[in-house]
């Protein structure tokens, strides 16, 4: 059967290009990446536990990159599909699947060059691609609404048109959102607050309207969209802190997905996505009271160079500013020395490493940067009084 399975992976991957990877209890057995690097397979981290009720389901770090989980039920296997992009690759995002996989840098060549043969798909796009796997391994069909909480959505407006009451919501079309409403679901896309965007949709109970944009209700619904995500992305993601070109690259990406779909439903649905996907990017940026733009950039940068070898001035220079400004100002805030912060972060790296793949621990030492490993050794157990062996034995038992 594990063969049947692996070799579902292997095709799967030359029909897609999507990698893929299988696992059993967790414990990497196949990855695509494996087949092209000829490395220990990527880990992953798990967003929540599996169960028949989220299966399948998303689980990804990084809002540009996506990665999707199905559970092959009752045998203990898993099918791990990703990395995908919701966007055209940058060198921003090549960075970050190389530090997700995990990829040392004598192998970063040639992954780079297997990430640029990765398609470019939505969510939607991608759980499209899970739901078809998982009817072909578990023989059950998803509703697509699961993976985009549709219970968020506007579910008595559609029923209400599958009745036949297509004259009043015809009537309620040609109205428009109040523009204190607009201000309010912008604002919080702008925040990046995704729970309280939840609830605000959910409590709307009715899908976003313009006046009258066309004769046909599916030419208006889409031009309804092209309206919302221009706003969305104008008056929400850009002023949240997204990446301006990045935000029009999005855009461009929604609308082409909206004019392909021919069922209101989906672009309804797609709406949701879209509100979300920029209300998340948003608080991907959103800086935290009491912590100054510089201060906030530079641990950003920090937190996603951890497989690099940075210093105080690496990092002081990603925004500009002296190391004698930037270490005043990060002990001011945070309360700990750069120094101090940027090996935390390589530890809190090397602990996910150790929990989530089989790296050893030379494989962990180099790809972080350490100068040797019994140097990366003595720092986590100062930090957290084990060996990083014993961490591993201790995750793996679950008895931490």
């Amino acid at each position: 059967m594990e063969m049947d399975y692996i070799a579902l992976c292997r095709n799967f991957f030359s029909a897609t290009n999507i990698p893929v990877a299988l696992t059993k209890n967790d414990h990497a057995i196949y990855s695509s990446l494996n087949d092209i690097l000829g490395t220990t397979p990527v880990y992953y981290r798990e967003q929540f536990p599996m169960n028949e009720e989220n299966n399948p389901c998303f689980c990804g770090d990084y809002p540009d990159i996506e990665y999707g989980r199905i559970m092959i039920e009752g045998t203990g296997y898993d099918l791990i599909l990703g990395p995908v992009f919701s966007v055209p690759v940058t060198d921003e995002i090549i960075r970050q699947a190389v530090k997700g996989a995990a990829i040392s840098l004598e192998q970063r060549e040639q992954f780079v060059e297997m990430i640029y043969a990765v398609p470019c798909l939505s969510q939607t796009q991608f759980a499209q691609y899970l739901a078809l796997l998982h009817q072909c391994l578990n023989h059950k069909t998803v509703d697509m609404g699961k993976f985009f909480s549709e219970n968020d959505l506007d579910i008595r407006s559609r029923k209400e048109q599958q009745t036949g009451r297509m004259a009043k919501d015809q009537e309620e079309e040609n109205t428009h959102n109040s523009y204190y409403f607009e201000l309010e679901l912008y604002q919080l896309v702008k925040e990046g607050n995704t729970e309280k965007l939840k609830k605000f949709l959910s409590a709307t109970r009715q899908p976003l309207k313009e006046g009258k944009m066309a004769a046909s209700p599916l030419r208006h619904a889409k031009n309804v969209f092209i309206s919302v995500v221009t706003k969305a992305g104008m008056m929400g993601a850009i002023p949240g802190g997204v990446d301006v070109e990045k935000t029009y690259q999005l855009m461009d990406y929604y609308i082409q997905e909206c004019e392909q779909m021919t069922k209101i439903e989906r672009i309804n649905q797609l709406q949701y996505v879209m509100l979300m996907d920029f209300c998340q990017r948003s608080g991907e940026h959103h800086i935290p009271d009491g912590i100054s733009p510089d201060v906030y950039k530079c641990m950003t940068y920090i937190r996603e160079h951890t497989n690099e070898s940075i210093s105080v001035e690496d990092a002081a220079a990603s925004v500009n500013r002296s190391s004698s400004y930037m270490m005043k100002h990060f002990k001011n805030e945070l309360g700990i020395n750069m120094g101090a912060y940027i090996m935390r972060c390589k530890l809190e790296e090397a602990k996910s490493l150790l929990t989530y793949s089989e790296k050893s621990l030379t494989e962990i030492s180099n790809f972080l940067c350490f100068s040797s490993q019994s140097y990366f050794q003595n720092v986590f157990k100062k930090q957290y009084g084990v060996t990083p062996l014993q961490y591993r034995k201790q995750t793996k038992a679950g008895s931490v």
